[in-house]
Parts: structure tokens; C-alpha cells; sequence
């Protein structure tokens, strides 16, 4: 099983909304993607709590995959490529970090 984690730090406004309602948008997008992604086995997302501190994240997505081979389906996939070019207007330039680790059954 491989876990993917990503986190993002969003724009405290952009594309003409607010950054509690443009995680609030990414959040209910990105949980969509179970419905339409047979390669995903688990996935949560989780914002930042009101009052952390300002270099913290904002957003991130914890999910879970039989191997590497289909996560890399996934990241393919033309819904999660369209919530990636989403997202990436939200979020601060270098607001992105990721890791993919391997979890011992």
C-alpha cells in the first residue's frame, strides 16, 4: 500500500473568493474524486484549525493506494489533473509539498 500526502497553502483570496471558501470548494472537489477514481482506496482532507500559526499549511490530503502503479493512474487521471490546474490557482506559488511512502502491512 502506498500512502500519498499532500499539502497546500492557499491565497488569502483568489479568483474572487475568500481562502476559507476556496478550501472549503477544494475540499468537496477533491473528495468527488472517490466516486470517480477506482484507484483509490482511502482519502481524507484536512484544513488548517482557525488560529495556527501563519507559516502552517492550510489544506491537506491524506490518501491511500494498493501500489505505486495506480497511484501514478491516479495523478493521470483526467479528473484529478483538472482539480490539479484548480487548485493551482489557489494556492501560493511554492505553496505545495507531497510525499509518497510505502505502509508496512
Amino acid at each position: 500500500m502506498i500512502c500519498h500526502i499532500v499539502m497546500f497553502k492557499f491565497k488569502e483570496f483568489a479568483e474572487g473568493r475568500s481562502k476559507a471558501e476556496n478550501l472549503a470548494e477544494a475540499k468537496r472537489r477533491m473528495l468527488a474524486l472517490r466516486e470517480e477514481i477506482p484507484e483509490i482506496v482511502s482519502m481524507e482532507v484536512f484544513l488548517g484549525a482557525p488560529g495556527s500559526a501563519d507559516t502552517n499549511y492550510d489544506y491537506i490530503l491524506v490518501s491511500t493506494f494498493r501500489s505505486m502503479e495506480e497511484m501514478l493512474r491516479y495523478q493521470k487521471h483526467p479528473s484529478h489533473v483538472a482539480f490539479g490546474n484548480f487548485v493551482k490557482t489557489l494556492r501560493e506559488p511554492d505553496g505545495r509539498a507531497s510525499i509518497d511512502y510505502e505502509l508496512k502491512e
